[in-house]
């Protein structure tokens, strides 16, 4: 499975992450929705997303804050005291957020749209907060895969989330034009599939085969 970015940073991101947003809700007293909603449109979201080192790596969460109020709105925020506490539901928020992140390569905007909302992610925190990582992914990934199916086509709505028309997913996948409107459309159950045809679309879309079945 192709990852977001180079672990190397991974770490880092969780950790800068994870900051931010306990910084935010904790130091700074910003809501954690409407903060996290600024973050997504901020552009820092997008450079965290590709394992930008500059994002992940070389700026704190704190400097992280500061960058996406100042990017997003027009908040001016006194000289803010921030001591990282021992895993706030809000670190914990922002940490497993940027491990599922790059994990599954989706955008945090993706993450956001399809069920598995900031808020979403904090109220886990009672349940999962001490479990291995892999509880939390088995978690979102349910969570996402049951938002898209309620739209009908998980394919689809990685494919646009991937910027890749119909056309050019056949002509990369060797999956027929037609068959890619079928499950789409829902005349084909993609879950009845060949194993070679999932693999081939989720190996172009940069996903795992069981999230489009």
């Amino acid at each position: 499975m192709t990852h977001a970015y180079n672990p190397l940073y991974l770490e880092d991101a969780m950790n800068n992450l994870a900051a931010m947003l306990d910084c935010a809700v904790n130091a700074a007293h910003c809501d954690l929705f409407g903060f996290y909603q600024m973050f997504l449109s901020s552009g820092v979201a997008s450079q965290m997303e590709v394992g930008n080192p500059r994002f992940a790596s070389g700026l704190s969460g704190m400097e992280l804050m500061y960058l996406v109020l100042k990017k997003s709105s027009d908040i001016a925020l006194p000289e803010t005291t921030y001591m990282p506490s021992d895993r706030t539901p809000e670190y914990w928020t922002g940490w497993v957020l940027a491990y599922y992140q790059w994990y599954c390569g989706f955008s945090f905007a993706f993450i956001q749209k399809n069920g598995l909302e900031v808020n979403t992610v904090r109220s886990l925190y009672p349940t999962l907060h001490e479990a291995d990582l892999s509880k939390f992914v088995i978690t979102a990934d349910t969570i996402i895969q049951q938002h898209l199916d309620s739209k009908k086509s998980a394919l689809k709505a990685i494919r646009k989330q991937a910027r890749i028309t119909q056309k050019q997913l056949a002509d990369l996948s060797g999956v027929s034009l037609r068959m890619i409107q079928a499950y789409e459309q829902g005349d084909q159950d993609i879950r009845k599939a060949e194993a070679q045809t999932v693999l081939a679309l989720s190996h172009i879309l940069g996903c795992r085969p069981e999230v489009i079945c």
